[in-house]
């Protein structure tokens, strides 16, 4: 095991007895990744976190111990590092609204919430996230640039003044953080961001994709919006303004990392202008 591409991995595979099982890739989050073979075999996923909201995610996979997420067989509390269950099933969220099953994976999506909000009683996971502290990118944005940003950072603030039924959060959870384990283990999230905070902000992470240039449809994301809600018991007015809060957090990001944030604004502009409409927004 000589292979340079291995050189960020090999005290775990040493450590956790793994078999590398594949290339070796970078997430977008700059983690590093490795298909592995578990002692007995079994298919995992090596990862090895690159930040401390990465560090501060596998605290929460560990944390929720194989309900709703992918199980976790290994972690080292000081690196963030942790061999995960493999996905292997052929399902796609993407693929089940790209081919017009959008009520479908948007209800599997809040389902998957439901389980990650729920059902346990041991004490959260210690230095999570705040979403006061997750959206201190917005606040001099919002001053320079106006517009939007600014309708957006005036709602976030509001919400996060007044915070309800607040839960330990995925912080990312869209199409693409919800993945197929197969017939046995179902739809399984991946890749938490370590939040703390209310529940109805993993509602809205799905209506846009940050990658995606092509503005999405505002019929498609108003429905999207509306069931996800109706299935998590979420008021959808409250929601609008979590998906305002969420756009001009995600449009400021694309542009630091260099990427137009066309999705992002529009759907940003959609719902301050539905705000305005109900009159709880000057827009």
């Amino acid at each position: 095991m000589n292979d340079p591409a291995l050189d960020g991995f090999r005290e775990y595979l040493d450590a956790w007895a793994l078999v590398p099982d594949g290339a070796p890739f970078t997430s977008y989050t700059r983690s590093l990744l490795l298909p592995v073979r578990l002692a007995t075999g079994a298919p995992a996923m090596l990862k090895v976190p690159s930040s401390h909201e990465e560090r501060s995610g596998s605290r929460v996979m560990a944390w929720w111990a194989g309900e709703g997420a992918a199980t976790v067989f290994a972690w080292d509390e000081a690196t963030g590092a942790l061999v995960l269950e493999r996905a292997e099933g052929k399902r796609s969220l993407l693929r089940m609204v790209e081919s017009g099953d959008d009520e479908g994976a948007t209800r599997i999506l809040a389902d998957t919430a439901a389980t990650l909000h729920f059902g346990r009683t041991a004490a959260p996971p210690p230095r999570l996230v705040t979403l006061e502290r997750w959206f201190r990118d917005l606040w001099p944005a919002a001053e320079r640039l106006g517009g939007v940003f600014r309708a957006s950072a005036a709602t976030a603030r509001e919400l996060l003044a007044a915070p309800q039924d607040e839960v330990v959060l995925h912080g990312d959870l869209h199409h693409e953080n919800v993945l197929d384990f197969g017939e046995e283990r179902g739809w399984l999230a991946i890749d938490p961001k370590g939040l703390y905070g209310e529940r109805g902000f993993d509602h809205v992470h799905h209506l846009f994709d940050r990658d995606v240039v092509v503005p999405p449809e505002q019929e498609l994301v108003e429905r999207q919006l509306a069931i996800s809600a109706a299935a998590a018991g979420l008021d959808l007015a409250r929601q609008r303004r979590w998906a305002l809060a969420w756009a001009g957090l995600s449009a400021v990001w694309s542009m630091e990392d260099g990427m137009e944030p066309t999705s992002a604004v529009a759907v940003g502009e959609m719902m301050a202008r539905r705000l305005a409409e109900e009159g709880t927004l000057e827009f």
